[in-house]
């Protein structure tokens, strides 16, 4: 039976607003609380379930035996009750018994109870407990008897706070465990080396009451709350300085878009309407946000979900008062941030003087707020477990995002180590943009094409940063997956415009979009391709772009329309068969006659490549090759695909070499192949941006190179260094007859003749 022919969700609240404000000990508020939700949902059996000494004990029960009570114990993850506590998860089963983590426990008498729905108990954003429904009949509870046990869950946490009824540690302790000098791992968002007092972004806010007195008083707190919290959004985006234009635009646009959201404003209005404080009433309906991030395999679809889950922070700081963010106090010396996660415009409150680096125990390469800390020069290590354990306010770190490390309370010797890096790698970077000017000529006077990968509009300026050939690839996807809805065709002609006009003189390389796979788009369905198991080798790339054809019929036209009267290249990713070429290039073709016939200015030509990144079409090349202008080999893919080896995977990431036999004979046949075929053949991807690994990619006879910006200065000074000739021979002879990697052949072989490996 749905609640609200018993009961509405503010009655139950009142009536435990009553029970909580007897004098009445704890055990008997929790036997009367699920006494009232039994009997609210109709449900014949309602269980809480508390954190004691590290695991969950059943405390009070109505429908359950009453001798379990204080004696069944689950460990957290163990049964239905362990996994909600441990995952911070909803259940919601017609049939208990059918799912993979149900545990009977037969001194409860459960047997009969085939319904079963809970959630946990949360404070501060942790599972301290489960709240849990049974029902004889095999039936799904409604969303509004859910909403029920999640709102009283919150009232739980206060009750049960109040009464010390939890572990301690359900408190989250903010000091360190140890004192000691520790390292760390993390995962690289945006590079750079820092060093500063460890500042956490904000104190963690309590809710201590739940329960309205007055509903009218607290929706006009809220009111008020966001008429505060989007005046602070419209200053800070005004304020903001990157420059002119770029993706960032596109970011806080979008940020702000959340902040104006009608449907965010309404939830947290009925939440208020259940009978919830403002605070609990925003806080519920960012629990509910965080339960679906959980459920969401989306990445880039969870990234912008964490925008909604800053905004919800910066509200309910706004509502109860508690402005006293670390940006807000002011920084007073060098300093680095830590936070779960942050928002794009969290970030830019802070002082670019003072702020130096940001460590985030979570963290994305697509989310808002990497987009804005690039465009701002802030490094972020993200993934970072623990950090409340590990650090305390004002602890001095130094944060190495090249290194993946971050060092916490650092030795005398880890300090020094950490100047001599830092002063070392401002050394190389000055030696390297002295570069700039210089082109990529080998010792032996063989010229080689260094160009760097784009994908941002702010990238461009890399170009003459680095004093780059030009961009070699463009990935057009970010433009994608950086916005809300799919880009209109003028907005992509726009950006590709921009890009072309910023290039001048140099080639651009466009790469038609390569989404799908991990890089989902939340506003395309997906519903018709199910459960990708293997996203990197599924519906991805050329063949979602193909199949969705009025998708890559606007990027082709909106591609030729902004190269008017200039050279158009375009490659497609993950070709796997010629006839894919075929198709790609027949609708780019298409489009280039529809606007001819209208009269419009076209490209002077219209360069057609292609990626090779799948290993079977290294089988067909001679078929394909007529047929392409250039060919571009993209290692990372191409790496993973002939391993078969997740490059995402931590045990595998570094046990395939590209410096292995089998990856350097490939890449040989392949280019052996293509000049033969007069075709010419470049190498983008992490590969060719390392000195050691691009050299070898020479020494196979590629000389086109498309890296990372930073990369440009160091690949330059090594192929100035380089014999080309004499490497070559040493490369026939190691392939040859080799004897497992080639590192360390290639290495000593370096050291030999003076090359320049930084």
């Amino acid at each position: 039976m749905a609640l609200g022919a018993i009961a509405s969700a503010r009655e139950i609240l009142t009536r435990l607003h009553d029970v909580m404000a007897k004098r009445l000990p704890a055990q008997s508020k929790l036997n009367s609380v699920v006494n009232i939700i039994g009997e609210a949902l109709d449900s014949e059996v309602c269980s809480i379930y508390l954190l004691r000494e590290g695991v969950l004990e059943l405390f009070a029960t109505r429908g359950l035996a009453q001798e379990a009570v204080h004696v069944t114990t689950l460990a957290l993850g163990e049964g239905l009750v362990g996994t909600i506590a441990a995952n911070v998860e909803t259940l919601n089963l017609d049939e208990a018994a059918s799912h993979p983590d149900f545990a009977y426990r037969p001194e409860t008498g459960e047997e009969k109870y085939h319904s079963f729905a809970g959630v946990p108990i949360i404070r501060r954003e942790r599972a301290v407990g489960v709240l849990a429904v049974q029902h004889a009949a095999a039936r799904k509870y409604a969303d509004v008897e859910i909403e029920a046990l999640q709102t009283v869950a919150m009232v739980l946490s206060e009750l049960i706070a109040n009464a010390d009824l939890i572990d301690a540690a359900g408190g989250g302790s903010t000091r360190p465990q140890s004192t000691a000098a520790v390292r760390v791992p993390g995962f690289k968002i945006v590079e750079g080396m820092a060093a500063g007092v460890a500042v956490y972004h904000q104190p963690r806010i309590t809710i201590e009451h739940t329960v309205a007195e007055d509903t009218d008083a607290e929706r006009h707190r809220v009111y008020a709350a966001f008429d505060k919290m989007r005046e602070q959004i419209d200053r800070m985006a005004s304020q903001a300085e990157f420059g002119v234009g770029g993706e960032h635009d596109e970011v806080l646009a979008m940020y702000k878009m959340f902040a104006y959201d009608e449907g965010w404003s309404r939830r947290i209005n009925e939440a208020i309407d259940s009978g919830l404080t403002a605070e609990a009433a925003i806080e519920r309906v960012q629990q509910r946000t965080r339960m679906r991030m959980r459920e969401i395999d989306d990445p880039l679809l969870r990234d912008r979900m964490h925008d909604l889950e800053d905004l919800s922070n910066r509200l309910i700081r706004i509502v109860s008062g508690q402005l006293g963010t670390a940006a807000q106090m002011g920084l007073r010396q060098d300093s680095i941030l830590i936070a779960k996660n942050l928002g794009p415009a969290e970030l830019l409150e802070y002082d670019r003087r003072r702020l130096k680096g940001v460590v985030l125990e979570e963290g994305s390469l697509t989310a808002h707020v990497t987009i804005v800390a690039r465009a701002m020069g802030v490094p972020i290590l993200g993934r970072v477990k623990d950090v409340r354990k590990l650090i305390a306010e004002g602890d001095p770190l130094l944060l190495d995002v090249t290194e993946e490390s971050l060092f916490i309370r650092p030795t005398t010797a880890m300090d020094e180590a950490f100047e001599a890096k830092l002063a070392l790698s401002q050394k190389r970077r000055a030696a390297f943009a002295s570069l700039k000017g210089e082109l990529p000529v080998t010792a032996d006077g063989h010229r080689v094409t260094v160009m760097v990968n784009a994908g941002l509009r702010d990238d461009i300026a890399a170009l003459d940063l680095t004093g780059a050939d030009g961009i070699g690839l463009f990935r057009t996807e970010f433009q994608f997956l950086v916005s809300a809805t799919m880009p209109q065709r003028e907005a992509q002609r726009r950006l590709y415009k921009d890009v072309l006009d910023s290039a001048g003189e140099r080639p651009v390389t466009f790469r038609t979009v390569d989404i799908g796979g991990d890089k989902a788009l939340p506003y395309l369905n997906h519903d018709d391709m199910g459960e990708e198991e293997n996203p990197a080798m599924g519906w991805r790339a050329l063949r979602l772009a193909l199949e969705r054809e009025g998708l890559m019929k606007a990027q082709a036209r909106a591609l030729i329309e902004a190269s008017a009267g200039k050279v158009l290249n375009v490659m497609f990713p993950m070709v796997s068969e010629p006839w894919e070429f075929d198709e790609a290039q027949a609708i780019f073709e298409a489009q280039r006659t529809w606007l001819a016939a209208r009269g419009r200015k076209l490209p002077t030509e219209i360069r057609y490549g292609a990626m090779l990144e799948v290993p079977a079409l290294a089988e067909v090349l001679d078929i394909l090759l007529p047929k392409i202008d250039f060919l571009s080999i993209g290692t990372n893919d191409l790496t993973q695909f002939l391993f078969a080896a997740d490059r995402a995977h931590p045990k595998l990431a570094l046990r395939y070499d590209w410096l292995s036999p089998s990856i350097l004979r490939f890449l040989k046949r392949v280019t052996v192949q293509a000049q033969a075929a007069g075709v010419q053949v470049a190498v983008c991807g992490e590969m060719g941006g390392r000195p050691l690994e691009a050299m070898a990619l020479i020494g196979l006879g590629i000389d086109r190179l498309s890296i990372t910006p930073a990369a440009v200065g160091p690949v330059k000074a090594m192929v100035r260094s380089l014999n080309r000739d004499k490497l070559m021979v040493h490369m026939d002879a190691a392939l040859a007859h080799p004897v497992g990697s080639l590192r360390e052949s290639l290495s000593g072989w370096a050291a030999e003749h003076s090359v320049e490996l930084a």
